[in-house]
């Protein structure tokens, strides 16, 4: 198994390349170009000559492709016109606030999903279970821009619970507890926006693989030989059908990275989902291609852990 794994992980290489060829390519033919915001009104065309030589957009998209590719296993990303810095050095410091919020958004994310998907799967056809799949039917009809709006609307400007956009410049001399605690206040309601939206789909999961679970023959058995209901839940009903939920926790990573670009540019939260639509509006060509391949690298990845959990769960379940 662990050849396969290993062998899988060395294919994500030549997807990634593939990727970066396609995606900076598509850049490349986008209208416009990163300088245009920098061009200086009355400025003449040698000038604009120079410009556009030293940031090498005269070339072929091809050999501009070539000569990213190299200084990319360099360490070096290209420069970012619009903010006049390293890639690298923008990115960098973007990307913490998204794990951060990744990482909150994820805990909170199984920690509704996976009780309510439980209790309605066990008790199904009760008045909780009915609610539960009311608020489903809901979530899943609703884009998640519209549910971030509605929290935005009710934790923000009504109940006043939490900020509604940004993450403040935390002092040096903050302590640890307190400099996490306020980054968590911040977090609270783009994380439960993000929750909120994904749960409805494991839940209905969940529910489902319970309701199987409990007709199964194993199950049955188990219960004439009068093993206890609770430990008939926990070892045999719960067990299988906890499976595709865990299965499916690098696709719950990939899905986060499409939420979080809505949410980070609705609450103006600053991590590489804002960053990816505001250097989308300017052009900017290098920014684009990097957190591209971040978004890119982070979906072969989690198809990866996805792949790998469900044959560690199931092992008749092989990996190709």
């Amino acid at each position: 198994m662990w050849n396969r794994i290993l062998r899988r992980f060395f294919f994500i290489i030549p997807q990634l390349l593939a990727f970066s060829l396609l995606v900076f390519a598509l850049a490349q033919w986008m209208p416009g170009d990163p300088l245009t915001g920098l061009v200086v009104p009355g400025m003449d065309q040698s000038s604009l000559d120079v410009i556009h030589a030293d940031a090498i957009l005269d070339n072929p998209w091809y050999i501009r492709y070539l000569h990213w590719l190299t200084n990319m296993f360099s360490g070096d990303f290209g420069l970012s016109y619009t903010y006049r810095m390293p890639v690298a050095v923008l990115v960098g410091a973007r990307l913490g606030n998204t794990l951060w919020l990744a990482m909150t958004s994820l805990l909170l994310f199984y920690l509704i999903a996976v009780p309510l998907g439980i209790y309605a799967g066990r008790f199904n056809g009760s008045l909780g279970d009915k609610v539960i799949r009311f608020l489903n039917s809901i979530s899943f009809a609703l884009p998640i821009f519209i549910v971030t709006l509605v929290l935005v609307w009710l934790f923000g400007f009504q109940l006043k619970l939490f900020p509604t956009r940004g993450m403040p410049l935390l002092p040096e001399t903050q302590g640890v507890f307190s400099s996490l605690w306020n980054r968590l206040y911040h977090i609270a309601l783009p994380a439960l926006a993000f929750a909120l939206s994904a749960s409805a789909g494991n839940i209905q999961r969940l529910r489902s693989g319970i309701i199987e679970a409990k007709q199964e023959d194993y199950v049955l058995t188990a219960r004439s030989k009068g093993v206890p209901e609770s430990m008939v839940y926990r070892r045999h009903i719960f067990r299988n059908a906890i499976m595709p939920v865990t299965a499916l926790f690098g696709y719950d990573v990939t899905g986060f990275i499409g939420s979080s670009i809505f949410i980070e540019y609705i609450l103006a939260y600053p991590g590489i989902g804002r960053l990816f639509i505001t250097s989308l509006e300017s052009r900017d060509f290098s920014v684009i291609v990097a957190l591209l391949l971040i978004y890119g690298l982070a979906a072969l990845i989690g198809t990866l852990v996805s792949d790998v959990i469900l044959t560690i769960a199931d092992p008749r379940v092989r990996m190709r």
